[in-house]
């Protein structure tokens, strides 16, 4: 199968916390980051997530915030450190490329945001994504 969901990280599931309704998966990354993804409880049943389970952790690009500072008082707890290693504005939106360890995001941002911050080729930036929008396929 086939996504146009550009950002696709393999990971090994750590952790699997299962509540009600939702359930949250800890993966860490193949760069060593730990990234949580918080899944309803039926998908979770049917991926059956377990420790040392391979998986592919799949987030829109239009899901990706960048901040050119610490990301401090937030309630994503999903924030990955990297470099911008390309920039892609039209009049509207910009694509923007990050490397974080052992593999590349993309953030699709509004023009003037990637202006208002700065980005160009070798901005340290963090990538923040809310747990509820990174999804996972098993592998």
């Amino acid at each position: 199968m086939s996504l146009s969901i550009r950002n696709q990280l393999p990971g090994t599931v750590t952790a699997v916390t299962p509540g009600e309704a939702m359930a949250t998966v800890r993966v860490r990354l193949s760069g060593g980051q730990d990234i949580t993804a918080a899944i309803t409880r039926d998908a979770a049943d049917d991926l059956s997530p377990a420790a040392g389970t391979a998986v592919r952790v799949l987030v829109k690009s239009t899901e990706v915030s960048l901040a050119t500072g610490r990301a401090e008082g937030l309630s994503i707890r999903n924030r990955l450190p990297g470099t911008v290693t390309a920039v892609t504005a039209g009049p509207a939106m910009a694509s923007v490329r990050v490397a974080v360890e052992g593999a590349e995001l993309t953030a699709a941002i509004t023009a003037e945001a990637a202006e208002d911050l700065g980005l160009a080729v070798g901005t340290p930036v963090v990538a923040l994504v809310k747990s509820t929008e990174v999804s996972l396929a098993t592998v």
